[in-house]
């Protein structure tokens, strides 16, 4: 029998959180971690490596990047199904997402830290979003960005094409919001821009919490830290389920390479596993009793939270024909990705100063597609396991517009703002036409809520399905993501936030694992210190 496998901590998952908390645990060269990746380094593979592959990545190459899985029917979207995945590799969704920087704004925040206490203030958001960030671009206010950070982000592209400037100028118009060119600077969170901020290093290549936590001067190509690091990553390993000494967690299950083994943690499990980890809870025996009962898992604690509260963004879509005069892209720089956005209020009034719906300019040869997102969703999902075997995929239900509120708006970004826009694209270009949906969908309530079903898309912004709040609030994990009812097992990713981030989620997810790295740094400093009080203490009772 070899010898046990003993660390310090234990996290499970290499996307956004679980790459920088591994990674700043094991700065003091002491800490030694164990970081879980189900997946491969396929860092260098030129589909993950080039930038240009994003927006296909889902499409060609799903089966060797991504878990492969699929929702429960959407009764909201005429019972269609979507996929349930996320990135399989090292990198986890930052290695496969949109490449798009997006922080939740201050009102965000203050959601946050109203529930939650000032851990989650926006003045502390933005104050770990500048040490975390290295940005390669332009904002009216610098003092709110980071430059010496990890994570390289660029704004792209640095001359917009004819195509990104009419679609802003239309947007301008119509919604009356100025053109801006930091959408996350705090003190300009409304409005359209011509440039995107993207995970991009300046040569355009895709930047990713593997890249920017993994890379060669935090892990040597064997998986051990580089540089005397305490740190082993363990590829093509899938967790199964957190392993409890009563009900302190003191390691994990794991399938390596097709064999069964367990590790183990003298401090804390974290759980970095996305939207994986809601499984991984209730199969190690945390979740509402009667479920994991029927299942046959022993409960450890018993939480009816666990799985519920699941929220993604809409997503939908409207087409236009271009001018062929136009490029799509800039010359020399298909890295850029996307031609122009915005971030707007609820199109119906309510809020004019709290972002609600989400642009985004799709550009191809020949036609210009927008995005649009839905930020403020009410409807809510959940997530359950089907049986014990950890291979079994969950079942998860994400409640698309099942809440009538979600409908309405959705259909008042097409009445509003889209109707408004093609207006005023078509009075700048005669050539930029809206085709999909027409005019006369828009205006026919009936048959624009049926184009509405029938394009519905998926988003991966599934978020809240472990919600960081009291036990009494629907709370899973408490502000610092310890779990609630057990000792030494935390969760720190996307399905902790409390209130829906509005804009994409791997910012926010960054944030969370920085912050709750922080934390554990903190309070392993405060416990040496006591021992070391203590110790002095006894050699003078000596």
């Amino acid at each position: 029998m070899g010898k046990k496998l003993m660390f310090d901590y234990i996290v499970v998952g290499t996307g956004p959180t679980g790459a920088v908390i591994a990674k700043t645990l094991s700065d003091d060269k002491k800490t030694s971690v164990l970081l879980i990746e189900a997946g491969e380094n396929r860092d260098k593979d030129k589909a993950i490596r080039d930038s240009t592959f994003a927006s296909e990545l889902e499409m060609r190459f799903s089966p060797r990047y991504f878990w492969q899985g699929e929702g429960v029917p959407q009764e909201g979207v005429d019972d269609r199904s979507f996929e349930w995945t996320t990135g399989r590799l090292l990198g986890g969704g930052s290695s496969i997402n949109g490449e798009q920087y997006v922080r939740p704004t201050s009102a965000v925040f203050r959601e946050w830290e109203k529930l939650l206490g000032p851990l989650w203030s926006p003045r502390r958001a933005i104050l770990r979003f500048k040490k975390l960030e290295k940005y390669n671009g332009q904002s009216d206010n610098s003092q709110f960005r980071g430059f010496r950070g990890r994570i390289n982000i660029r704004q792209a592209p640095r001359n917009p094409t004819t195509m990104a400037d009419k679609l802003t100028a239309a947007i301008e118009r119509a919604t009356g919001y100025p053109e801006i060119v930091d959408y996350n600077d705090p003190r300009t969170p409304l409005g359209p821009f011509t440039r995107w901020q993207l995970y991009q290093k300046p040569d355009g290549t895709r930047e990713s919490s593997s890249s920017a936590f993994l890379s060669s001067d935090i892990m040597l190509p064997n998986g051990s830290g580089a540089k005397g690091r305490k740190l082993r990553v363990f590829v093509k390993t899938t967790a199964l389920r957190v392993l409890f000494s009563h009900t302190r967690a003191i390691g994990v299950e794991l399938l390596k390479e097709g064999e069964r083994l367990c590790a183990y943690a003298r401090k804390k499990v974290i759980l970095s596993a996305g939207i994986n980890s809601a499984q991984l809870l209730m199969l190690s025996g945390i979740g509402p009793a009667k479920l994991l009962r029927q299942a046959g898992i022993p409960v450890v604690f018993d939480n009816s939270n666990v799985g519920k509260n699941l929220r993604n963004h809409t997503l939908n879509f409207a087409s236009f024909t271009t001018n062929p005069g136009d490029q799509a892209l800039p010359q020399g720089d298909p890295n850029a990705l996307y031609a122009g956005g915005a971030f707007l209020p609820d199109p119906s009034g309510k809020d004019p100063d709290r972002r609600a719906v989400q642009l985004i300019g799709i550009p191809a040869e020949g036609t210009l597609t927008i995005a649009i997102l839905w930020l403020r969703p009410k409807s809510r999902g959940s997530i359950k396991i089907q049986n014990n075997d950890p291979l079994t995929i969950g079942l998860a239900d994400e409640g698309f517009l099942m809440n009538p509120d979600d409908l309405e708006s959705v259909k008042n970004s097409y009445k509003i703002y889209m109707k408004a826009i093609a207006a005023e694209l078509k009075a700048i270009d005669p050539s930029y036409q809206l085709v999909a949906p027409t005019l006369e969908e828009i205006e026919d309530d009936s048959r624009l809520e049926a184009f509405i079903k029938e394009n519905f898309d998926h988003n991966h912004h599934q978020q809240g399905s472990l919600r960081m709040a009291p036990l009494t609030r629907g709370g899973v994990v408490d502000r610092r993501g310890q779990v609630h009812g057990v000792k030494d097992l935390i969760v720190a990713d996307a399905s902790i936030i409390p209130f829906t981030v509005d804009g994409n989620t791997s910012a926010a997810a960054f944030l969370i694992g920085y912050t709750i790295a922080r934390q554990l740094k903190k309070k392993a400093n405060i416990n040496q210190k006591h021992r070391k009080i203590n110790e002095l203490h006894e050699a003078d009772g000596e």
